[in-house]
């Protein structure tokens, strides 16, 4: 289908949806004995979904189909819920005003408020919560009336073609108490890197990675030509804008300024220790919401709990186990 976008027109976001503040939960404060209620936070990936919470008693949750926006952290991250959910603070839910608005019109529509958000707020510092309610506004396909064209956006998305991931890896439980696992100190597990700025006036488009202090695309911002770089093989972690985003890198890159690069002092990591040790690094993002940055000095000291050997020892053999014995680990 053509996306022909010179002859859409501009609607505001108020005439789409209602728009309201979420629930203003403060993960710190809620339980998690019987998680079954995703619990959308300020984050770029993973559709908004921190974790899974119990249900919180005379708080009935959102419900799905309802689209919902960071206001901060990842500044514009703009998702459609499919599942009931409650929220963080400055995340905005918004319920559509007409019928016609399926899900894959939420999709398409989602997709033009993160672009709007990326190149006309984020960069900026700009107040969303202002602009959100008051005058935010995206350009939208129309019929021959003007009204926006549901159906066209619909069928759109229905259009889009992909190919279903396949596995050959047998669904299977591997033992995961967390209550046995053991405190270690990152600066005595790796060491510790920052990195190094370079402005946008510097950069030669090229080859190698460029590390930026996002949250997708395993946080690679684009590809520069420049013969010093940071060897691969090891993790690196957002200490300043999308704080606590943890990373594997399997190529050779330059990390900006805003990224610290972790090598494993005296064990070898591989891929798949690696993206079990993300998955806890992240876990640890909370503690640096609010503005407040995971600097090198502060990251030296910080604690993660990790699996352990029957001596203390961090069960690398584990990790690596339970990676690979997870659906779609064959498409590492």
């Amino acid at each position: 289908m053509n996306l022909n976008t010179s002859s859409w027109k501009t609607f505001l976001l108020s005439y789409l949806y209602s728009i309201e503040m979420g629930n203003k939960f403060d993960k710190n404060k809620m339980t998690f004995e019987n998680p079954t209620i995703n619990f959308i936070s300020r984050q770029g990936n993973n559709n908004g979904v921190d974790s899974k919470a119990d249900v919180i008693d005379g708080v009935q949750p959102y419900k799905a189909g309802l689209m919902t926006i960071a206001l901060g952290g990842q500044i514009g991250s703009c998702f459609v819920q499919t599942e009931d959910f409650y929220t963080a603070q400055n995340i905005v839910v918004l319920k559509p005003l007409f019928e016609k608005m399926s899900l894959e019109v939420n999709l398409f529509i989602s997709t033009l408020v993160r672009y709007e958000c990326k190149f006309k707020y984020y960069p900026f510092g700009r107040e969303l919560n202002i602009h959100i309610k008051r005058d935010f506004s995206i350009k939208l396909p129309v019929t021959k009336d003007g009204a926006p064209d549901f159906e066209f956006m619909e069928q759109y998305i229905k259009s889009l073609h992909h190919k279903p991931i396949s596995t050959q890896i047998e669904k299977k439980t591997m033992p995961f108490n967390t209550a046995l696992w053991q405190p270690f100190i990152l600066g005595e597990l790796f060491d510790i890197k920052k990195g190094k700025r370079l402005t946008k006036a510097d950069m030669i488009l090229g080859t190698v990675n460029f590390l930026g202090a996002i949250s997708e695309n395993n946080g690679v911002r684009e590809k520069i030509d420049t013969e010093e770089v940071w060897e691969a093989n090891c993790i690196t972690v957002n200490y300043n804008g999308s704080v606590g985003e943890a990373f594997y890198q399997e190529e050779p890159f330059w990390a900006s300024d805003d990224v610290n690069a972790l090598y494993p002092k005296g064990w070898a990591l591989n891929k798949y220790i690696a993206l079990f040790v993300c998955t806890v690094i992240k876990q640890e993002r909370y503690r640096f919401s609010y503005g407040r940055k995971w600097t090198l000095e502060k990251m030296h000291e910080s604690v993660i709990k990790l699996p352990v050997t029957p001596n203390g020892k961090p069960d690398w053999s584990f990790m690596e186990s339970y990676i690979k014995s997870l659906p779609y680990s064959d498409r590492i």
